[in-house]
């Protein structure tokens, strides 16, 4: 099961906070993946199509229990996709305009509604729960092991800038992307996701996304220190080799014996220990010695090779 598909199911065992919240969640499961047919005066029908059985099971269930409409289910299987599609309708009855009104589906007497339905999202809650059955209908959320990504595909400018507002009462940030005749309401940012989780009631999931979070926090500084002490090695493994090579050059132009005791003895340490840095080789000494008196060394010797090289420097 996909990700997505989880988010979905959690959802659709999410009970509203109060007996409205219910019928904001239906009309946005309406609006986003509904198509209305117009038979004549006062009839209509609705065609629901979705993959997720969940969300067939909620259109269902809150239909019965808040309207008593008949409905009807086909599950088709793609054989391409090896996947199922879930098709419910609800064909022309008695009590289905009026249902229609209810969900700020239709208009009386100016047809098709626009937006999202004001009064069904006045309190929070219902807002919520809007946003709980938009998501379920056309939301798709990436795995949050890639990158973390949440949108809502829906038709119509307005109802997508609407859908927007809607997730700034939720102190989340949504953006709009206009794709093709439909639009896409997305998030990318960690916080506004999981944020959003949680007002729509999918705390198992934004938990989910925490977890995944810390993980990569706990991978990314892992690797961070990993590649610093690579780094740090390589380094200290290029200054050890020209360390050597400046031995090399002061024993063939000035001989270590001419050197004074402490310079001979940074040399004997330095061949003994060709890949520590100068802070380790310091602890080889007796008694032992700080990197800065190393390097002190290191720059004697340097200065003691370019006066027998007679280049001043």
């Amino acid at each position: 099961m996909s990700f997505t598909a989880e988010v979905k199911d959690e959802l659709a065992r999410v009970e509203g906070r109060c007996p409205d919240c219910e019928a904001a969640e239906l009309s946005a499961l309406v609006h986003v993946c509904g198509t209305l047919s117009f038979h004549g005066s006062g009839a209509y029908s609705v065609r629901v199509t979705t993959e997720t059985g969940a969300v067939a099971r909620t259109l269902i269930r809150l239909t019965h229990k808040l309207f008593d409409l008949d409905t009807s289910l086909t599950v088709r299987r793609s054989l391409l996709h090896k996947s199922r599609n879930y098709l419910i309708e609800l064909g022309v009855q008695p009590g289905l305009e009026d249902a229609l009104v209810r969900l700020g589906i239709l208009s009386p007497g100016r047809g098709l509604a626009q937006g999202v339905p004001t009064e069904l999202v006045e309190r929070p809650c219902c807002a919520e729960a809007y946003l709980r059955g938009a998501f379920m209908a056309g939301g798709f959320v990436a795995d949050p092991r890639g990158d973390f990504h949440l949108e809502v595909a829906v038709t119509g400018e307005r109802y997508a800038a609407d859908l927007v507002a809607l997730c700034a009462r939720a102190q989340v940030r949504a953006r709009l992307n206009h794709r093709r005749g439909a639009y896409a309401i997305y998030l990318k940012s960690y916080d506004d996701i999981v944020r959003v989780l949680r007002a729509m009631g999918g705390r198992r999931s934004a938990a989910a996304l925490e977890a995944v979070r810390r993980m990569k926090s706990v991978k990314s500084d892992v690797n961070r220190r990993v590649n610093a002490e690579v780094a740090n090695q390589a380094r200290a493994g290029g200054a050890a080799a020209e360390q050597l090579a400046l031995i090399d050059a002061v024993e063939r132009e000035v001989g270590l014996g001419a050197l004074p005791p402490a310079l001979r003895e940074f040399c004997r340490l330095r061949r003994a220990n060709p890949d520590l840095p100068l802070s380790e080789l310091g602890e080889q000494a007796s008694p032992p010695l700080s990197k800065s008196a190393l390097y002190h060394r290191v720059l004697r010797l340097r200065a003691i090779l370019a006066e027998a090289r007679g280049d001043g420097t």
